[in-house]
């Protein structure tokens, strides 16, 4: 959806210069002109070229429009299939589209993506693409439209990666760390080892991780190998104790504990029952 100072609503909760808030994503992403961005009670000057993701129930509008124009892509992540466990081993897609939104009132909005003028008309190619797909609904549109979607979201991530902010580097080196912890969930790992690999005092990465997922480093990958080791307790017949190993516990009986804790019963009962 294109938007500009002559606007025209193409959605219900298209509300530009209203405070709004919907229950949906937007990936933004600002052609011509400038204005102010407010976002939950913080204000960030806007311009052409400029990028970012607003994450569902955000109250924002835009104001002191100055010939501004944006393209739109409201999406729903829940309802897309989007292949996220490929995407977030780009390193600029979990930056860009789940750490910045988190970061940007914390950054004053300089950790956000700024494209030059040949790589903001690629993104309106692919985007005008996506709108012909819309409007058209020729054989298998659905399908053009996910994949130029998700070629979207690739390219961006990619430039997100290049990005020469500070900022944006410290959110590239967090979510460098938490695609090492996903990768390799069954690893010994040390706070030190995450705080040497994003380049941060132990203090500092603590900090900033707990506010990019909401847990402690540890919690996180507590947490994601449980969650690795209940596909293997209902797809396997594995003993657990096998599992525990596997899932990088090295005690099988403080592994019933932390799983007892995270579903309310032991692996067993959860085997059984699933």
């Amino acid at each position: 959806m294109k938007s500009g100072q002559e606007h025209k609503i193409t959605h219900e909760h298209d509300l530009t210069e209203v405070r709004h808030t919907h229950d949906f994503c937007e990936l933004a992403l600002i052609t011509k002109g400038s204005a102010m961005h407010w976002l939950e009670g913080a204000e960030f000057p806007i311009s052409a070229g400029d990028v970012f993701v607003l994450q569902g129930k955000q109250a924002h509008y835009y104001y002191d429009l100055q010939g501004l124009e944006m393209i739109n892509i409201m999406y729903d992540p829940s309802q897309l299939n989007l292949p996220e466990n490929r995407l977030r081993k780009i390193p600029g897609y979990r930056a860009l589209f789940l750490l910045e939104p988190l970061f940007r009132k914390q950054h004053k909005f300089t950790s956000h993506l700024h494209l030059r003028r040949s790589s903001l008309a690629h993104c309106e190619r692919i985007a005008s693409e996506l709108e012909t797909e819309i409007h058209e609904q020729q054989e298998g549109y659905e399908v053009a439209m996910f994949s130029k979607f998700v070629e979207l979201v690739v390219y961006l991530s990619r430039l997100y990666h290049k990005s020469e902010s500070t900022n944006a580097e410290a959110l590239l080196r967090v979510a460098k760390v938490i695609g090492s912890i996903e990768d390799e969930f069954a690893r010994p790992w040390k706070i030190e080892d995450f705080a040497a690999m994003a380049h941060m005092s132990r203090s500092n990465f603590m900090r900033v991780f707990r506010t990019a997922t909401g847990q402690t480093p540890i919690d996180y990958l507590l947490n994601l190998r449980i969650q690795k080791s209940t596909t293997l307790l209902t797809r396997t017949n594995r003993p657990v104790s096998e599992i525990a190993f596997e899932v990088g516990f090295n005690d099988s009986n403080y592994f019933s504990r932390q799983f007892k804790r995270a579903h309310g019963t032991s692996p067993l009962s959860y085997r059984r029952a699933h």
